[in-house]
């Protein structure tokens, strides 16, 4: 029996492992209750982390373009 470390289980829920591995820990999710655990509170995990809305505050947003903007007009100022 393979012993799954809690990173291969997480790039299972990302559909990151090779096809050999993702069959193993199918096998393995169905007859071990541990690694079932493991991939629940996983689950649980990721599910919560869609559920969240996040980006930037528009400050932030604003300073990226304002330095952008500025480093656009050195760069044609020099050509």
């Amino acid at each position: 029996m393979h012993s799954f470390t809690t990173e291969d289980l997480i790039q299972y829920v990302y559909n990151e492992t090779s096809q050999q591995k993702t069959a193993a820990i199918k096998a393995a999710l169905e007859s071990d209750w541990s690694i079932r655990e493991k991939y629940d509170e996983i689950m649980s995990a990721h599910q919560s982390l869609e559920i969240l809305n996040l980006s930037p505050r528009k400050k932030a947003v604003d300073n990226i373009l304002a330095y952008a903007e500025k480093s656009v007009r050195h760069l044609t100022t020099e050509v």
